[in-house]
């Protein structure tokens, strides 16, 4: 199966970057064969609908599962639309980060927090007015 990680870099090792729809990269990795295509997010400096481009160009790629550190409620609504399930909370390398998800220990999102974003809670970057993608 396929899956997206936001990520800083362009490799397993990379660091998961917490923005979705501002990420540099996308790693994107086979779970079965640990293979993986880092492609660079043209979008990450658009400064409207990040999240929902992000997640056309992730739709594209066949991906079933994107695992970031938080996504907006318009990115979701649009990976959801596609089919794609969304995983959030994910703080580790990418490769750690799948290998979790494989072991059932990152959890998908369900629905926005009170603050529209997932993955957020009370006086994270969505509680102070900042933007997540």
């Amino acid at each position: 199966m396929k899956v997206a990680v936001s990520a800083t870099g362009t490799s397993l090792d990379a660091v998961v970057d917490p923005r979705f729809g501002r990420c540099p990269y996308f790693v994107i990795v086979e779970t079965e064969t640990m293979q993986f295509e880092a492609i660079p997010n043209v979008i990450q400096s658009d400064p409207r609908g990040d999240g929902i481009q992000s997640a056309q160009i992730i739709a594209g790629k066949g991906v079933k599962v994107v695992i970031t550190g938080h996504v907006g409620p318009n990115a979701y609504q649009a990976l959801s639309a596609s089919g794609i399930r969304v995983v959030t909370g994910a703080t580790q390398t990418v490769r750690e980060a799948v290998l979790k998800y494989q072991r059932g220990e990152l959890m998908e999102a369900g629905s926005p927090t009170v603050y529209g974003h997932f993955g957020m809670g009370r006086g994270g970057p969505a509680g102070r007015g900042g933007r997540w993608g």
